[in-house]
């Protein structure tokens, strides 16, 4: 793809959806988000061929909303082809009791019911082109349906993106929306996820971001743990508290992890991770997964509008970023 044309997609995307809610969000500055066909190598940088996603929306929203995908199908410029298109990959939306508050949404391995749910609405898409750069609108959807949090003043729906045939990677975008033609804001919407895949940028002038929540004092530590960085650059949290710690990184295929424990003032604040790839650029393409747990090994949520904000250092002003 020609450097003109990547430009044109990036404004495009951005320059309408600027106001909308988007997972990735624009804070995060991740590319696209990947899922890979259940026939893939996982040292392609997806270790379960699924991505289970969350969207909140408040007590207040009456009124029907949409869930949009950006570039859906799996076979054009903006996918990863391993030798011919064969990939078909499902997206699911669910509502109802168990559908974010089943155990087994909330686990790395995906196993059991974490399909647990009502299932409001599903499509199947293949490398027909029909949608390739375009978006597939899901709705209406009455914010009722999804599971109340009380404690949230929200209801929560769960978005359930799988790989279900071939082995090539589709990357895609995902857009809550008042209106099904137009990227347009739930008012205090915001999408949450336990685990990550995605894309990194090839540029290395690019930083990106995930924001894990830190909920309460009973969150002593956290542990981040990655797989497939191909030892590309570094991961560093930043927070309130917190100027800049290094965390591991993974080689090709592989886990680690690294943990860090946490400060008094980072409590009932977002943590800043920030993903920088080495200055060399050597390494294209590169797909990760990353998550986050607390010393009991309960996953983090994450969330792509930060919480209370991107996260400021407290202490010496001139202390320098990484």
């Amino acid at each position: 793809m020609s450097k003109l044309l990547k430009l044109t997609i990036i404004l495009f995307i951005f320059g309408t959806l600027a106001k909308a809610q988007p997972v990735p969000g624009i804070d995060e500055n991740i590319p696209n988000l990947i899922t890979f066909g259940a026939d893939a190598e996982t040292s392609w940088g997806d270790d379960k061929f699924c991505q289970v996603l969350f969207i909140k929306v408040p007590d207040h929203i009456t009124k029907p909303f949409y869930i949009r995908v950006f570039d859906p199908d799996c076979g054009g410029e903006n996918d990863e082809l391993q030798g011919e298109w064969n990939t078909m990959t499902s997206f699911s939306i669910y509502g109802g009791k168990g559908s974010c508050t089943t155990e087994d949404a909330k686990k790395i391995n995906l196993d059991g019911n974490y399909d647990e749910g009502t299932l409001l609405a599903s499509k199947t898409f293949d490398s027909n082109s029909e949608y390739n750069m375009k978006w597939y609108t899901f709705g209406p959807i009455n914010p009722s349906e999804g599971e109340h949090q009380p404690e949230e003043n929200s209801h929560v729906f769960k978005v359930i993106i799988e790989g279900v045939a071939g082995d090539d990677g589709n990357m895609y975008r995902l857009f809550a929306s008042t209106d099904k033609d137009s990227n347009q804001e739930i008012e205090a919407g915001n999408w949450y996820y336990f685990k990550y895949t995605f894309r990194l940028h090839d540029d290395p002038k690019e930083k990106s971001h995930i924001y894990p929540y830190v909920s309460d004092k009973s969150i002593v530590s956290i542990k981040q743990t990655n797989f497939d960085w191909d030892n590309d650059g570094w991961i560093i949290l930043r927070s309130v508290a917190t100027a800049g710690t290094m965390m591991t990184i993974s080689k090709d295929n592989q886990w680690v992890n690294s943990t860090y424990k946490i400060k008094e003032d980072e409590y009932h604040t977002s943590l800043d991770i920030q993903m920088k790839k080495h200055p060399s650029g050597n390494i294209k393409n590169n797909n990760v997964v990353i998550y986050f747990e607390n010393q009991y090994g309960e996953l983090l949520k994450s969330f792509s509008l930060p919480i209370g904000g991107i996260p400021k250092y407290k202490g010496n002003i001139g202390a320098e970023e990484f």
